[in-house]
């Protein structure tokens, strides 16, 4: 199985940080923070070659509701979307929720995985 998804666009990074999290918010699912990569490097005197953000974001029903049917599964929580620009072209990606479930071999979670997913691939598309 495919661990992730990547789709490119030409948008640039902060457009495409923009543009997912106005699909996400339009989705139920909120951005709980974002990690900019390379000003974190940077204040740790290192630079990076490529432009890398990380959202992590998350719907709470569907944290609850997967969370309560078997915890081990906040090992994968909050859910993380890539933006990255290397060698001029910009990608957003993500692990998909259904990869990692699968690695617990809980079948309960599999819908659940399959929805989240679906959901989060929607809002990539939409956002590219």
């Amino acid at each position: 199985m495919e661990f992730a998804k990547v789709v490119g666009t030409n948008k640039s990074v902060d457009e495409a940080v923009a543009a997912i999290e106005t699909a996400l918010v339009a989705r139920k699912f909120g951005v709980l923070w974002q990690l900019d990569v390379n000003k974190t490097l940077e204040g740790k005197g290192l630079s990076l070659a490529h432009e890398v953000r990380i959202l992590e974001v998350c719907s709470a029903p569907r944290a609850k509701e997967a969370i309560e049917t078997n915890p081990d599964v906040a090992a994968f929580l909050p859910c993380k979307i890539v933006v990255k620009k290397v060698g001029g072209e910009t990608t957003i990606a993500m692990p998909r929720p259904e990869a990692l479930i699968n690695l617990l071999g809980d079948e309960r979670l599999a819908g659940l995985a399959r929805e989240v997913e679906a959901t989060l691939l929607e809002a990539i598309a939409e956002a590219k």
